[in-house]
């Protein structure tokens, strides 16, 4: 492999016998594996028929005036013993045609046979002469074939398709950070174990360097702290560019999502945090490309010890050794032998963490009613109002001691945790096949979270942590006591350049066929895979009706949009629809669509919604970066983006009584009593002697199987919105309240009674 480039790079120096053959090593292990993925053949399922444009006046007459007309029965019973030859069958497979594809192929060329008014001449010849017994069956073969290639034109191009698709050494792709001899330091430790702290301390006193972290708040945080350490440093996003330098000019430094990162920039240093998503379904190529491809001296890759023998093994592939330092908790957790059970059982500095945004709301609402105070973190929520979130937390003046979040904690964020709260152990998980399923936490995953209890920068020294259900702790216990997973793959994703190529051969094919049958042909040896694409193909299936060029196609396919918000996929669909027209998206035709301004959420729809619109701002932002001249307005489109974020904080530090103004069920007591207090009291009547045998520590608890009361009083104090003590005071006012309505309504009878007999008598008169 070629060590020097005209840049004036010195050559590499030679490596070591031992390391020499470790690599031959791998590398032919590796061949073997690829070697026997080559043969495999391609899912021809995804094949998807060209339409034939056929023009009768082209092919003319000649074959009817040579030989004679055809008679369309007898081509019929020729075309269909064709077909049922078991030889022209066997013949069709060799030459890429299996059953599946021999069969449309089939139906295809019959239809074309008997519908067309003139068929090209030798082709009308052959015919005929097979019909006046001059010819054989089999002499349809090359016709039946130069049609097959038509509708199908992959067969034509199959070795130039699995030339592009082969993936087996994604390291070859980056010829300028081969050009250089790296040195790469593996940063390894749990969480709050210095580990990034280390790798940061190297970067800022280089002369240049690039950060690379897997979320918007690490590169934030790495900017901020690199600037208040008087190192120039820039800040990339998909949706922010941030330049220290007040003519634009790029400092030594910037922090990226590693997605953003440059692959063609010289660094001094560079550093990869949180390695192991290397393995990430959906993300993991962001992290292959950034340790393949950077240009930096120094690559230092932070992360969990079970990605360190993988990333050696990778390093192979390149000739660039791994040196590592390893590091220990700074402060040590501890799983305590108890769960927490009930609501009541909170203290300050706890956290607890549910994988569904209704847990959240669920568990926010009882607590407040509790008079207590809480932030809720969640990963739909923008960066600013989850910094203004973890900051009112934080603040030890601040009487909100209670955190409600989602996994969204597990990395990103510097919080002051004394005690972790495992709500559930079970989140849903997008599997090998796109599908989404629960499955329980892996050790991973409870370790990163877990391992937020205590920090050594805050006054929690020491962490705990703990379920709030009884029958999850053995579980946790169990989870936390394996050791995690070694990592074993790493993840890559098609490039434009690829996909372009691949479209240059199958020009007909929509763009999410064209990943389809890439991923059918592509060829990766045991060290990789290809990341899950449904979410690209989702976008480019729903803007496929849309003319729009191939790189543009794919550029809009790659935004990082939530598919399950409805009014963020239009908002991606009327972009698209705007850009192909054309048309730039301006500062008036985003407000229009947005209804901006907007007022703060009344209920708990109305802040979903506030957030959609925030994330199509950030979609705005992201377009504008990648189409400058159709996306004008990004600093009008950032203001208001701004306002927004101020708005949602505020929905946020209110969201108890949003869940209570969407929620039917939790009706304010007060309110129900001047709408349906007749109604309502006997209900509570009814409901009263149950609930006030129920213990403190029960509500806290799952509902055992049994059959609940449905009633108003017992959901209320059932989700903590009542206590049995302020239950009986409503009780009392109730009761009270009835009998005065009760006297009042038989004065107004007694009364009505007495003037029906008044008029009675009257009448009678």
């Amino acid at each position: 492999r070629r060590r020097c480039s005209s840049r004036g790079y010195k050559p590499v120096v030679a490596m070591s016998v031992n390391r020499l053959l470790h690599k031959q090593q791998a590398v032919s292990s590796r061949n073997v594996s690829s070697n026997s993925s080559s043969s495999k053949p391609p899912d021809t399922s995804l094949f998807v028929p060209v339409s034939l444009k056929t023009d009768p006046a082209v092919h003319g007459t000649v074959g009817a005036e040579l030989t004679q007309p055809l008679d369309k029965n007898e081509l019929l019973k020729i075309l269909n013993r064709f077909y049922k030859k078991k030889e022209m069958q066997k013949l069709a497979a060799d030459h890429g045609l299996d059953a599946r594809l021999f069969h449309q192929a089939f139906i295809s060329f019959r239809k074309y046979v008997l519908e067309m008014t003139s068929l090209p001449a030798d082709l009308h010849i052959i015919l005929s002469d097979i019909c006046c017994g001059a010819g054989h069956i089999d002499d349809v073969y090359p016709y039946f074939m130069r049609h097959a290639k038509q509708i199908f034109p992959m067969l034509d191009c199959m070795d130039d398709l699995r030339k592009i698709s082969d993936l087996r050494v994604p390291a070859d792709w980056y010829p300028e950070a081969r050009a250089i001899q790296r040195k790469v330091i593996f940063h390894a430790g749990p969480t709050n174990s210095g580990k990034t702290y280390h790798a940061i301390q190297r970067y800022l006193a280089a002369k240049s360097g690039v950060y690379c972290g897997p979320l918007k708040l690490l590169a934030h945080e790495i900017f901020e702290k690199s600037n208040n350490a008087g190192v120039p440093c820039d800040l990339v996003t998909g949706e922010e560019r941030t330049f220290v330098d007040s003519e634009g000019r790029a400092a030594g430094h910037v922090a990226c999502t590693i997605e953003m990162c440059s692959v063609n920039t010289p660094y001094e240093v560079a550093v990869i945090d949180e390695i192991q998503m290397i393995r990430d379904p959906s993300r993991g190529w962001a992290w292959t490309r950034a340790l393949l491809g950077l240009c930096a001296e120094e690559i230092h890759v932070c992360g969990e010890p079970a990605a360190i023998d993988f990333i050696r093994e990778l390093m192979y592939s390149t000739g660039e050794e791994v040196e590592v330092h390893t590091y220990q908790r700074l402060t040590p957790f501890s799983i305590l032998d108890h769960a927490v059970e009930s609501l009541d059982n909170l203290r300050p500095g706890d956290c607890i963490v549910c994988f569904s945004k209704n847990d959240i709301y669920s568990i926010s609402r009882q607590i407040e009613a509790r008079g207590l105070e809480c932030a809720v973190i969640y990963g739909s929520l923008p960066p600013g109002t989850k910094l203004s979130q973890a900051k009112k937390f934080n603040n030890p003046d601040d009487p909100c001691k209670i955190l409600v979040a989602t996994d969204a904690i597990g990395m990103g964020l510097n919080l002051s945790i004394k005690r972790i709260i495992f709500n559930s152990l079970v989140k849903p998980n997008i599997n090998e096949k796109g599908e989404k399923q629960m499955e329980t936490i892996s050790t991973s995953q409870a370790l990163q979270i877990a391992g937020r209890a205590g920090r050594f920068s805050s006054k929690f020294k020491e962490g705990e942590v703990t379920t709030m259900h009884r029958d999850d702790l053995p579980v946790l216990k169990e989870i936390l006591s394996h050791t995690v997973d070694p990592i074993e793959t790493a993840g890559l994703h098609p490039t434009a350049e690829q996909i372009e190529m691949f479209a240059y051969h199958l020009p007909d094919a929509t763009l999410s066929n064209l990943l389809d049958i890439f991923v059918s042909l592509s060829q990766v040896d045991g060290l990789y895979f290809v990341c899950n694409i449904d979410d690209f193909k989702f976008l480019a299936d729903m803007i496929q009706h849309i003319p729009l060029n191939l790189r543009s196609r794919y550029v809009f396919c790659t935004a990082p949009i939530n598919k399950k918000q409805p009014f963020v996929c239009t908002s991606f669909l009327k972009f698209a629809r705007q850009f192909s027209r054309d048309e730039p998206l301006t500062f008036d035709w985003v407000c229009r669509h947005v209804s901006w301004p907007l007022a703060p959420p009344k209920n708990i729809k109305d802040l979903v919604h506030l957030e959609a619109v925030h994330d199509v701002l950030d979609l705005y932002l992201w377009l504008s970066y990648r189409f400058m001249d159709m996306f004008p307005d990004t600093a009008f489109v950032r203001q208001i983006q701004r306002e927004l974020d101020d708005i949602i904080q505020q929905g946020v530090r209110n969201i108890t009584r949003l869940i209570r103004a969407t929620d039917p069920n939790i009706t304010d007591p007060l309110q129900t009593q001047s709408n349906r207090r007749s109604q309502t009291g006997s209900n509570i009547g009814a409901a009263s002697s149950s609930v006030l045998t129920k213990t403190r520590g029960q509500r806290g608890q799952r509902a055992s199987g049994g059959v609940m009361d449905s009633s108003l009083a017992s959901r209320l104090v059932r989700d903590g919105l009542l206590t049995p003590d302020l239950l009986q005071q409503l009780q009392k006012e109730w009761s009270k309240d009835q009998k005065q309505e009760n006297a009042s309504q038989n004065a107004f009878d007694a009364q009505h009674h007495n003037n029906n007999h008044g008029k009675r008598k009257k009448k009678k008169k």
